[in-house]
This record gives structure tokens, sequence and C-alpha cells, in this order.
């Protein structure tokens, strides 16, 4: 086969497929083969040529439906009429309401399964999502009054562990029932830190997230 003289659009065309294939298979169900055979012709060598494995792509075509709703969270940190708790209800509301998420949840494989993506999410968790986007603004907040810590990257990593990991049904399979009980006793924290931010479309909407992601296991 002729070398490729245009590599980004063999990426996108290969990240479009199996975007395509994991919405309508789930991602466990779907092979690397899978994706070749829906490539038009491409082979094997030219998906390993850019993705090492499955999970590779899975992350690529992660980063791919993230990447707006990364700049709708940088809007809301750098928004001038908000206090820094309006900022972390925010922020988190637009985090689960946005419409990507379904997709997300539903291409999602089970964590347990894949502990290299678990790694990579644990690892963007500590190292992108919470200095990035938690940290200054609760940095803010004790600037402005409206939050009260003497640790502010430790209670800014706890937030986002607690919100991104321990209530991820994608890594702990919970029910909704689960879910719902874990919400509780998130809100309940983020309370006793004077963060009364979570209300009743929040735990709706991951009741919603949770029931997509079992239907499509």
């Amino acid at each position: 086969m002729a070398r490729n003289k245009h590599p980004e659009e063999t990426v996108n065309l290969i990240l479009d497929v199996a975007f395509r294939l994991f919405m309508e298979k789930g991602y466990e169900h779907t092979s690397i083969q899978d994706i070749i055979d829906n490539l038009g012709g491409l082979s094997k060598g030219a998906i390993y040529h850019h993705f090492k494995s499955k999970e590779e792509i899975l992350m690529a075509v992660t980063d791919r439906m993230t990447e707006e709703s990364n700049r709708t969270l940088m809007e809301i940190r750098d928004r001038q009429d908000l206090n820094g708790k309006e900022k972390l209800k925010t922020i988190f509301k637009a985090s689960i309401c946005r419409p990507v998420q379904n997709d997300i949840f539903t291409v999602a494989p089970n964590f347990s399964n894949n502990p290299k993506l678990l790694f990579s999410l644990l690892s963007d968790t500590i190292e992108e999502v919470a200095p990035n986007y938690i940290l200054p603004i609760i940095e803010q907040g004790i600037l402005d009054g409206s939050i009260r810590t003497e640790y502010p990257k430790q209670l800014a990593e706890l937030i986002i562990l607690v919100a991104n990991i321990w209530m991820n049904p994608m890594i702990f399979g919970n029910t909704e029932e689960e879910t719902y009980s874990k919400f509780m006793v998130f809100s309940e924290m983020m309370r006793g830190f004077g963060l009364d931010i979570m209300d009743e479309e929040m735990i709706e909407r991951i009741q919603e997230l949770t029931t997509i992601y079992q239907k499509n296991k």
C-alpha cells in the first residue's frame, strides 16, 4: 500500500470509525479488527503506526470529545462575575451536565479491566484537573472569603478525586442507588467545608449517566 501522505486525515478517520463502533457496540465489544474492517482498505499497520493499542484509541477519542468541554471549564474558571464558591458549583454542574458526557458514558470501558486507562484517569485528575481548574477556584475563594481552608491544594485534590474516581460508576460499577448514596455523602462532605454547592439537578444527572453506562456495559 502506498505511504500515507496525510497522517492527520488517517488519525481522524480511525477516531471517527472507532467512536462510531464504540457507540454502536460498546468499547469492550469492539476489536481492533472491527475498526480495521471499517476503515475502507487501511491496514492494521496503519492503525498501529498511530496507536499502540485499543486503549490508546479510546483515550484519543475521549480527548477529542472533551476538548471543547475543557475550554468551557477554563471560561468558568476565568469569569469575573462569580466568587470562588459560585465558580465551584458552576464548574461541577457544567462538568456533569454537558451533553458530551452522554457519549463518554456510552463508549466507556470497565476501568477495572483496563488498569492503563484507570492510571491515566488518576494522573489526569491529580496532574491536570485539580491544579488547573479546581485549585485556582479554591484560591480565589479563599481571597474573596467564600471558601475557608488552610490546605487549598489538598482540598482541590480531595474534591476532584472523590468526584472523578470514587463516585465514578465506570470504575466501581455503581447502581443508581449506590450513586445516590455516594452523592449524598459527597454533598455532606462539601457542606462540612462550607461548600453547599450540590443540588437536586446534579444528583438526577449523575443517576442518568449511571444508567447510560450500566445500559451499555
